[in-house]
């Protein structure tokens, strides 16, 4: 897997969590399995466009960060566009990812997050313009997504076909429905789906990674091209030097003890 021209050391990407992902955190992970995708927490474009002070602090990157990777998230195309095109003009990011998967009622309410992908034509639009907005730059462009809003409403498989046609470097599925939030168990059988509705991208599955072996069993019954690990990361930076070790063939080591 690759993410523009960088290569990681294993197909695995810190999921950007709001409040978690900072400058901070992302340099603990590293010193456990540097070569990795560390991605910051979101921000919201329309925060980006304007200049909010909060919003330049949390677009925080060390100097030996690489690659420097923000999620960036809103439901206005020329608006995210717009910011896209001002953080690659600074020289600020190696890599986008654009946040459809939040479900959040604050953030899908304004129709922004998991509420996305429900209006296609949207959508796409929203990826045209990221697309044209980093690629003088440079800058890959990548999403994140769930299975859909809720049961009745399914949307993973349209939105990977869009991401593919529109220029999107690679797609990320949790594997839940935005209703779920983080309950009940990740349906790895739609990252199978997903990955063989787009097989000509990479696709990455997210959703109860606790373990290096949970990886190695997902991208194994999946076929997907590597993960993300939310959750199951926090309170246990060690995991991403696992899930290296595993993913590389090699057994992982035991667990730090308590001291």
């Amino acid at each position: 897997m690759r993410i523009g021209s960088f290569t990681p050391a294993a197909p695995v990407v810190l999921a950007p969590m709001a409040g978690v992902t900072n400058a901070p955190f992302r340099t603990m992970c590293r010193a456990f399995a540097p070569g990795l995708v560390y991605v910051n927490e979101m921000v919201m474009a329309t925060a980006v466009v304007h200049g909010n002070l909060k919003t330049e602090r949390m677009m925080t990157f060390t100097a030996d960060e690489q690659p420097r990777s923000l999620q960036v998230y809103g439901s206005d195309p020329v608006i995210l566009g717009e910011a896209i095109r001002t953080v690659c003009a600074q020289g600020r990011v190696d890599h986008i990812d654009i946040n459809f998967g939040c479900p959040a009622a604050k953030v899908t309410r304004k129709g922004g997050g998991a509420a996305v992908p429900a209006k296609p034509n949207l959508l796409r639009a929203i990826l045209r313009s990221a697309v044209a907005a980093a690629t003088p730059y440079g800058v890959p462009v990548t999403i994140k997504f769930r299975k859909g809003l809720y049961d009745s409403l399914l949307t993973y498989v349209t939105t990977g076909r869009i991401a593919a046609e529109e220029g999107i470097a690679a797609v990320a599925l949790h594997a839940r429905t935005a209703e779920q939030h983080y309950a009940g168990l990740a349906d790895w059988n739609a990252i199978g789906e997903l990955k063989a509705a787009v097989p000509e991208i990479p696709v990455l599955g997210n959703g109860d990674i606790w373990e290096a072996a949970d990886a190695v069993r997902m991208m194994r019954e999946t076929g997907c091209d590597g993960v993300v690990v939310g959750r199951g990361c926090l309170g246990r930076p060690w995991l991403f030097r696992d899930l290296v070790e595993a993913l590389n063939g090699r057994p992982a080591p035991p667990a730090p003890t308590l001291g």
